[in-house]
């Protein structure tokens, strides 16, 4: 059984890993797979048709413990904890909580000195008695008068027996920001998540009326060390990494990646005028890795020069998920409008995010698309893909690889062909 730290507004966790608030989904995650001998039996939840209107939740079913993340940002946004027979809590080092602690309403006015109205939820026959960042939610279904009275007060003493009644168990409990846990909002990421890596606040494609140029990459970062937390701050910084650009320029610019990955052999060379030739080279293409950012860099093996960018989008439900952060991008597309071509009036801009499905932005193309490229991936292990085929559709120097439910998963961006003179 899980002993645990409830600290309001900051976390749930012990002397060994925490989960704050504010964390990225792929650091909870992190430490679930850590601690797998411990922390058995975890469910991912989420929408598969509409993954951005639900929050994403890790169920600890073994630990009757519930982690919230917002849909949009995947940060820590509410810890719940709808099982207290299945875990220990204490607060300030003193158990509220345990085999030998029963978290009755008496109980939680003792550990936390309840001074704030509560209120009786009829409906629910649920009272909630709220502080900031924390809430308890006391099981009131024996009581059958609840019904018949309007809880609108409860200090450190009840008012009268018949408002709540002795030996009340609490039945879930919430550490969220803020003072509203209807109204709360995942907070920023805190500087103990940064873990001395870079992460991308957002993600801009340059561009001409050709194609993509480049990226212009908001980064947030923070050197953070054992001692000194406390006078470090945030730091936001904006980066340029062009095609073309040297390797030299892309770690000069944003350090060095998590990993370096070399291309095996191009499985589409049948489809060559000559597969049957083998081609010497010494080295293959490699990428950056850049998990934080969820970002990827391709370099020919041959001139070290930047030649594709990759930006993914870490949607549940896609094989790729949880290899990468959220890239928080934003593409201009050039509209075709009209039937004249080449003139500038014709031309229309709109803007492709993170969050846009594809659909809608075949209806706004105004002019037939081909059909997609189907991409299967599977595990070498296996040879199975549970979360089925993505679909992918070029335009303007783009890939852009479709989910079944509409949303995108990744964009791989190319720069402009390269002449004979450059060849």
């Amino acid at each position: 059984m899980l002993d645990l730290e409830v600290v309001p507004e900051r976390s749930l966790g012990n002397e060994h890993w925490e989960f704050a608030l504010g964390m990225p989904l792929a650091q909870a995650i992190s430490i679930l797979q850590k601690h797998c001998r411990i922390i058995k039996n975890v469910q991912v939840l989420y929408s598969e048709q509409m993954p951005l209107s639900h929050d994403l939740i890790l169920n600890l079913t073994q630990d009757g413990i519930k982690l919230l993340f917002d849909a949009t940002n995947q940060r820590l946004k509410v810890v719940e904890v709808y099982d207290l027979s299945k875990v220990k809590l204490k607060y300030c080092g003193v158990h509220f909580n345990s085999q030998a602690v029963v978290p009755t309403i008496e109980q939680i006015d003792q550990s936390f000195g309840a001074t704030h109205p509560g209120v009786y939820v009829p409906a629910e026959q649920l009272f909630h008695l709220n502080f900031r960042g924390l809430s308890f939610s006391f099981q009131l279904d024996s009581w059958n008068e609840a019904p018949k009275y309007e809880v609108r007060r409860f200090y450190a003493n009840p008012v009268a027996p018949q408002q709540i009644p002795h030996g009340a168990m609490v039945k879930r409990m919430h550490i969220y920001s803020g003072n509203n846990l209807q109204e709360t909002r995942a907070p920023l990421m805190p500087l103990p998540c940064f873990l001395g890596n870079i992460y991308a606040e957002g993600v801009d494609v340059l561009r001409d009326p050709s194609g993509p140029l480049g990226l212009r990459l908001r980064l947030l970062t923070a050197a953070c060390s054992p001692g000194v937390i406390a006078d470090t701050k945030v730091r936001s910084l904006e980066r340029n990494i062009f095609f073309g650009d040297s390797c030299q320029d892309v770690l000069g610019a944003l350090g060095s990646p998590h990993k370096v990955f070399y291309k095996s052999e191009d499985k589409m060379k049948i489809h060559s005028p000559s597969p049957h030739k083998q081609v010497s080279s010494k080295c293959n293409d490699y990428f950056f890795n850049y998990f934080t950012l969820g970002v990827d860099i391709l370099f020919d093996s041959t001139s070290h020069l930047v030649k594709k960018f990759v930006l993914h989008t870490n949607f549940p439900g896609h094989y790729n998920f949880n290899i990468y952060h959220r890239c928080d991008f934003k593409i201009p597309l050039i509209i075709k409008k009209g039937e004249s071509e080449g003139s500038d009036s014709q031309m229309e801009e709109c803007i492709l995010t993170t969050y846009s499905k594809w659909d809608q932005f075949q209806e706004l193309l105004g002019h037939p698309m081909e059909k997609p490229v189907v991409l299967h991936r599977s595990s070498s292990a296996n040879n199975t893909n549970p979360f089925g085929s993505t679909f992918c559709f070029g335009l303007q120097r783009m890939i852009f690889e479709v989910m079944q439910n509409n949303h995108i998963a990744s964009v791989s961006l190319y720069g402009a062909p390269r002449t004979p003179a450059q060849a």
